[in-house]
């Protein structure tokens, strides 16, 4: 059992590290949920986006991959240069 506990301008709750291990709680964004006759606490499904960042990237390397070449070929073709005086 725990109680409510000041907190600044809001109030906050204690909870047993015990009953944070059980439920997962350690570590994670929490998401609050109000039901009809309590609050229920519990951590945000962030699953939807597991992996996203590294799909991205892949993404990102297949598609850059040869349009970094045409560029780096661009300026490393220097042919340009010969009639520019230094």
């Amino acid at each position: 059992m725990t109680t409510l506990t000041k907190i600044g301008n809001s109030q906050g709750v204690r909870i047993p590290k015990s009953l944070i291990q059980q439920a997962h709680l350690e570590n994670v964004n929490l998401e609050l949920e109000v039901l009809e006759n309590g609050l229920l606490i519990k951590p945000v499904n962030n699953r939807a986006r597991e992996g996203w960042r590294e799909d991205i990237e892949k993404v990102l390397l297949k598609n850059s991959a040869l349009e970094d070449e045409a560029i780096l070929e661009e300026f490393l073709n220097d042919n340009d240069l010969e009639d520019w005086q230094w």
